[in-house]
């Protein structure tokens, strides 16, 4: 058994406790969460600095995670095209079940070893994957991961299962098939207050790294400049304001002006800084970005 699945002691009365004192335990034992993470570092930091790399050499990045895991996976993934004018494949999220499974839970889905696989079907060997699974055993995300594997991609496995000690997993099937994988994030949140129920302590856990993961594989590619979000794309009123917001910060306009180079620049919040901090056009602001591999502090310091 799975340190998720197991009772957790501190709970063995929950369901005739005063309704303070459930909230209480609850608290204090998502207190345990942060110093989870915090030791799993090492093992985030290097799959940040590959799956950084990997971008930088034209390759994608794949979540594949089911239920409670594969829902976080794709609402991190859902903000990164916004927040960071990120391509919107650029960071694929694959849920077993599919969209139906976002809302409700999909029977079987997580079991279904053949859908893991034919959901790998485009990922290539240029590609980062990140199967994410709080038990580290869910046989949709092992068989997306072997299959993606075979192909030659970087694999990596985001479990909160302190059994999940090696890098050689076995798919759950009739074979029993045993592959390598090239790092394990282990976020050992230990048991919940309700034996199984991975969206409380895993759940949280798996948010913060994943947070952790893709924001800071968009810095390390340039999509931010000194705490701002120099790469938000201005879809809407609030998001304009901010991008004017950015632009007035980082060069010292005024609105007005900001507002005037936003538009020059079609609404590219980075190349309206570099048009209003070099004092050059549009096209010659993109091609400081180019060469500058759309790093603001190589081309503004």
């Amino acid at each position: 058994m799975s340190a998720t699945e197991e009772r957790n002691p501190v709970s063995e009365d929950i369901d005739i406790l005063p309704t303070s004192e459930i909230l209480r335990i609850m608290n204090e034992e998502d207190a345990f969460v942060l110093k989870a993470v915090r030791a799993a570092i090492p093992s985030i930091t290097t799959a940040v600095d590959e799956a950084a790399g990997v971008v930088i050499n034209g390759g994608r990045i794949f979540y594949a995670g089911a239920g409670t895991s594969g829902r976080l996976g794709v609402l991190d993934a859902s903000e990164i095209p916004p927040t960071f004018s990120a391509p919107h494949d650029l960071l694929q999220p694959i849920i077993a079940g599919g969209d139906k499974a976002l809302r409700s839970a999909v029977e079987g889905a997580e079991d279904d070893t053949e859908a893991g696989r034919d959901a790998a079907s485009s990922v290539t060997d240029r590609d980062f994957v990140l199967g994410i699974s709080a038990s580290g055993t869910t046989p949709f995300v092992l068989s997306f991961l072997s299959a993606s594997k075979d192909k030659g991609a970087s694999c990596w496995l985001l479990t909160c299962n302190e059994t999940a000690v090696s890098s050689e997993l076995r798919t759950p099937n009739s074979e029993l098939r045993t592959f390598t994988i090239d790092g394990i994030i282990k976020i050992l949140t230990g048991p919940e207050i309700i034996a199984g129920s991975t969206r409380l302590k895993a759940g949280t856990a798996t948010k913060l790294a994943l947070n952790m993961f893709s924001t800071v594989v968009m810095i390390k590619l340039g999509r931010v400049y000194k705490g701002w979000m120099v790469d938000v794309s201005p879809s809407n009123k609030k998001l304009i304001r901010r991008a004017e917001d950015i632009i007035m910060q980082v060069t010292g306009c005024s609105r007005e002006d900001a507002s005037g180079c936003l538009r020059l620049s079609e609404m590219r919040t980075k190349a309206a800084i570099v048009m209003k901090s070099k004092g050059v056009t549009i096209k010659e602001a993109e091609k400081l970005l180019k060469e500058a591999d759309g790093s603001l502090r190589r081309i503004i310091g």
